[in-house]
């Protein structure tokens, strides 16, 4: 299992530990392979430390969160651009997922969701990833 997760499941499951998005990386992690790219990484490095997310937790434990995730990923090379999410900005993802197989891209966000399955790939809610994989939330 390949699975590509977007910035908002990446933030929700590092500043909420109890909740159904972090199982779900949970899940990934310890069943499969999270992939990532120099951009989305980035990305989640530069939302993470945005100070409102400290009523939370601290920004330590945010940035250590995603040391844990990369530290355990598979960064992709991405050869073949797409061009395919209304929010252009999203597009990273679907780079991720075509250029590195996945099986899966987990994200919470309308604009990748509406796009489901990405060219075979269901794109899907924590939630309701944890359901098709049979780890019920």
């Amino acid at each position: 299992m390949n699975v590509v997760v977007d910035t908002n499941v990446v933030v929700s499951a590092a500043i909420l530990p109890a909740s159904i998005t972090r199982a779900a990386v949970e899940f990934i992690r310890t069943h499969g392979e999270l992939l990532f790219s120099a951009l989305t990484i980035a990305e989640a490095d530069k939302v993470l430390r945005r100070p409102r997310f400290n009523r939370y937790c601290s920004e330590k434990d945010r940035l250590d969160f995603l040391a844990l995730l990369v530290d355990g990923r598979r960064e992709v090379d991405i050869a073949h651009r797409v061009t395919a999410c209304r929010d252009p900005g999203d597009d990273k993802f679907l780079e991720v997922a075509v250029n590195g197989n996945a099986t899966h891209i987990v994200s919470g966000d309308l604009d990748l969701l509406a796009l489901h399955p990405f060219r075979g790939i269901p794109i899907l809610t924590p939630a309701d990833f944890l359901t098709a994989v049979g780890a019920h939330p």
